[in-house]
């Protein structure tokens, strides 16, 4: 075990524990104890990473994820980053970050990514990206369909959250290996991961414990829940990115 990794992993695991989360894990023997494979990861919270990491304790593995770059130059968060070998994303050019994560698959590590590329507000699974897939062909490693349910009461955007002792329900899924072939079409591929995640993380959602009250805010509007629908965490999503965009633009002026 690494030293950095396996303090951070402990000190998580203790965390969890204050808070009282209830795990409730399937398909851990998906992960494969040696060789290299794409953890495809839905995201609903801003500790999705913590969590679909314990999916692969035992099959003693250690998954490196791939996070934007600005977290790395974090003066506390960046030397973690690094002693755990995570790969830095440079959202404008993602090249390098690309053949990184695909020299690491070579090389036997689990590699996670988020298909999404962002959170998703309305808890729904938004539209996947081609990486995870096209990853996976150029080092022929098999895709891990992993999602998670549950998080999103813990931390997410736009919605209390909650980090003290709250006996949260967190639900891991791994599903079996996808394996892509080098000439198979990377869309229809994206798309069938999409249709295999979007079924693991029904199943959760139909066997999560019933959310009432106010904690419908962390409910799909598909499940009669008060969560923006989709079309609704577009338009969220594309109005904080043209003002990102303006913000950024407006100090280039200055």
């Amino acid at each position: 075990m690494e030293p950095v990794y396996s303090s951070v992993i402990t000190t998580a695991r203790g965390v969890f524990a204050a808070q009282g989360l209830k795990f409730r894990m399937e398909g851990e023997d998906n992960v494969p104890r040696t060789g290299g494979a794409v953890m495809a990861i839905n995201h609903t919270g801003y500790f999705d990473f913590t969590y679909a990491g314990l999916a692969a304790r035992k099959s003693k593995r250690l998954v490196r994820f791939m996070a934007k770059q600005s977290i790395f130059s974090h003066r506390v968060a960046g030397p973690l980053m690094r002693g755990m070998k995570h790969i830095p994303v440079d959202r404008k050019d993602g090249r390098a970050s690309f053949y990184r994560a695909v020299q690491a698959l070579k090389d036997g590590e689990i590699v996670g990514v988020f298909p999404e590329a962002t959170m998703s507000r309305s808890f729904e699974l938004k539209e996947f990206k081609p990486g995870a897939v096209r990853m996976a062909q150029e080092a022929g490693v098999p895709i891990l369909p992993t999602t998670l349910w549950g998080s999103q009461r813990v931390w997410s955007k736009n919605v209390p959250k909650h980090m003290g002792r709250s006996g949260i329900p967190i639900f891991i899924t791994v599903g079996a290996p996808i394996h892509v072939a080098p000439d198979a079409n990377r869309a229809e591929a994206t798309a069938h991961l999409q249709e295999v995640m979007t079924a693991q993380l029904h199943a959760q959602q139909a066997a999560y414990p019933e959310l009432t009250g106010d904690d419908l805010i962390y409910q799909p509007a598909r499940l009669g829940g008060q969560a923006p629908t989709p079309d609704e965490a577009k338009a969220q999503d594309h109005h904080d990115m043209n003002r990102t965009v303006d913000k950024f633009n407006k100090g280039r002026k200055a």
